[in-house]
């Protein structure tokens, strides 16, 4: 299953205050249809605010957000580890594997 590294959780938690968010809301991740060509080209992920997790998503929880994963994207992240970075109030989340 994902998990969440401490600096993916502030940053989370601030993506949900920020957007003022209503209680019970949750970062979700799903996967973004494939471009054709250029600079990221191929599949990837989506991450968006959501009020409340889609019944058939994943339910991540960390020690004080929950993120939502879509079900394929879940099979691909099932092994993997969310990190965020924060460079001039712009949020940039990463995907590795998971440390052991």
């Amino acid at each position: 299953m994902l998990t969440i590294t401490n600096e993916a959780e502030q940053a989370i938690r601030g993506i949900l205050e920020a957007s003022n968010a209503p209680d019970g809301s949750v970062l979700r991740i799903a996967p973004q249809p494939a471009q054709q060509d250029g600079p990221g080209a191929g599949p990837g992920l989506v991450v968006s605010v959501t009020d409340a997790p889609p019944p058939d998503d994943q339910v991540v929880e960390g020690d004080q957000v929950e993120v939502s994963v879509e079900p394929s994207a879940a099979v691909m992240l099932d092994d993997k580890e969310l990190d965020a970075t924060v460079v001039g109030g712009q949020v940039n989340f990463s995907i590795g594997d998971q440390a052991e």
